[in-house]
């Protein structure tokens, strides 16, 4: 028998988690839940936080959290914080599943050095959010949120059907998708069912052959930049992609180009954005994610006619819970069962 700590929010939540587990491992382990109060409660950075050096994007007072954990040989959770000293106060600990892309709530290099196993759930919501950035994508081509916001305003918007004015067809627009991940690559097979042209730009990976035999072309930056009716981002965070969409990026985009960023906010120069969006280079643009959230009630871009904002919400569908909780449960069973992780950190 196993002790599972499992301390899950009001997404990822513990019940889930808990059932799960139970149909992976079966119900002879000792489970215990907690509960976080994101989103409700916004999550919290430690850059500023003593003692919690590098952690980010987690939610929970180290003592609380090790208070629960205690004895238990596995932790299960999505939000918890794990840093060197709380390391240190739990050395029954052995497994971390942790149930998202990147483990950074986790400090791994302290993790390694006490032994403790960490695993996370790449690709847990790749499809959520691939659909989310094509139904992104249409709000702006097709102009429903300039419908949507007329109407509510009681105005008819009938200029709208003007050929000088109306929205354009995914069938008949070349679309740059920058990133091939595990997201780009979905944006890229539903693109591609719309007939759209589609150029991908990521240095690292090669197209597949469906891809390419489909004709979607894998070309330089500067030549998306320079063709694309539409970019959209997926690229990770990292140093060579923090700001990629800068001043000088933007610049190189098509005139009255749209720009939809459903990646994350550290990839895009927001202020450029600005200048770019008011100077009218570009046509339109759709945010989901920011550099700073919440975002601020003054943030310029909030103003402007041509923006369509959300607040960081794609990765989240009901079947995101269940297939990282899956995901989760699956690398919880191969422990037990001493077999080696699908997916380590």
């Amino acid at each position: 028998m196993k002790k599972i700590a499992i301390i899950g929010d009001r997404f990822m939540l513990p019940d889930v988690f808990r059932d799960k587990i139970v149909e992976a491992c079966g119900d002879e382990h000792e489970i215990s839940m907690l509960e976080l109060p994101w989103p409700d409660v916004p999550m919290e950075h430690g850059y500023a936080v003593e003692g919690m050096d590098g952690l980010k994007e987690y939610l929970g007072k180290p003592g609380d959290i090790v208070d629960f954990v205690g004895d238990a040989e596995i932790l299960v959770t999505q939000l918890a914080p794990l840093s060197r000293t709380m390391l240190a106060d739990l050395p029954g600990l052995k497994l971390v599943a942790v149930s998202r892309g990147g483990p950074v709530n986790i400090d791994m290099k302290a993790a390694r050095e006490a032994g403790v196993l960490v695993v996370n759930t790449p690709g847990r919501n790749a499809s959520a959010v691939a659909e989310f950035t094509i139904g992104a994508i249409l709000a702006e081509t097709r102009l429903i949120r300039v419908g949507h916001e007329a109407l509510r305003r009681s105005e008819w918007r009938g200029d709208l059907y003007r050929a000088d004015r109306t929205g354009r067809e995914l069938s008949e627009m070349t679309v740059g998708v920058i990133g091939y991940g595990n997201i780009g690559t979905k944006v890229v097979r539903l693109l591609r069912a719309f007939g759209t042209k589609v150029l991908v730009h990521d240095p690292y990976v090669q197209l597949s052959a469906e891809d390419r035999n489909a004709g979607v072309e894998h070309v330089a930056l500067d030549e998306l930049l320079a063709r694309a009716d539409l970019v959209t981002l997926h690229p990770r965070v990292s140093e060579e992609t923090k700001n990629m969409m800068n001043a000088e990026t933007f610049a190189k985009m098509k005139p009255g180009a749209i720009f939809v960023n459903t990646a994350r906010g550290p990839l895009c120069d927001y202020d450029a954005l600005y200048e770019n969006l008011v100077s009218g280079h570009l046509a339109s643009a759709m945010l989901e994610t920011f550099a700073v959230e919440p975002v601020p009630e003054d943030w310029p871009l909030l103003k402007l006619p041509n923006v369509t904002l959300t607040p960081h919400i794609a990765g989240a569908s009901v079947r995101t819970v269940t297939y990282a909780a899956e995901m989760a449960a699956e690398e919880v069973r191969r422990y037990i069962a001493g077999l080696p992780p699908v997916n380590p950190c």
